[in-house]
């Protein structure tokens, strides 16, 4: 898991080739985009990120031109770590069509509350900066993309899952 850090603009992430810091704009996430210093392509997040402030949660979520899937989720929670792996295979792969992000709703308990959070893990699907799905419990990162697909009537990968 990575933690999110960002700005009123976008998702500040390292270059993976000189580890110069640069901006993915929120409305352009599904775009690749180049290095500032080193001009190699960064792409979306291909790996869960940690929100650490409702802040953050809230920009990403009401600013994102791509689907947000959200785990909420605690670290004493035994079927939320065993969903962990199975969402950062989803986010590997769905990278650039939608960003995976973590809410510990132990830390951010106020994001719980607002979305009525009631068990954990819970998994939300937002575009269009509102909640467009929901489901509850672990499952393998299959089923998670097809809850997915299914919530935004379009397909996330370019071959079989």
């Amino acid at each position: 898991m990575t933690p999110l850090e960002s700005d009123d603009r976008g998702i500040i992430v390292p270059c993976p080739n000189c580890g110069q810091r640069n901006r993915l704009a929120y409305d352009r996430l599904g775009e690749a985009v180049r290095c500032a210093a080193c001009k190699h392509e960064i792409g979306a997040p291909s790996a869960p990120l940690d929100i650490t402030a409702s802040a953050e949660f809230d920009r990403l979520i009401s600013k994102s031109a791509i689907p947000i899937v959200v785990d909420y989720w605690a670290p004493w929670c035994g079927p939320c770590r065993m969903v962990a792996p199975e969402l950062a295979k989803v986010a590997a792969r769905t990278s650039g069509r939608l960003v995976v992000v973590k809410v510990n709703t132990d830390v951010l308990s106020d994001l719980g509350e607002l979305f009525g959070i009631r068990s954990i893990p819970t998994m939300a699907v937002f575009a269009g900066g509102h909640e467009i799905a929901r489901t509850t419990g672990a499952r393998p990162a299959a089923d998670i993309e097809a809850f997915v697909e299914r919530a935004t009537a379009r397909p996330l990968s370019r071959s079989e899952h």
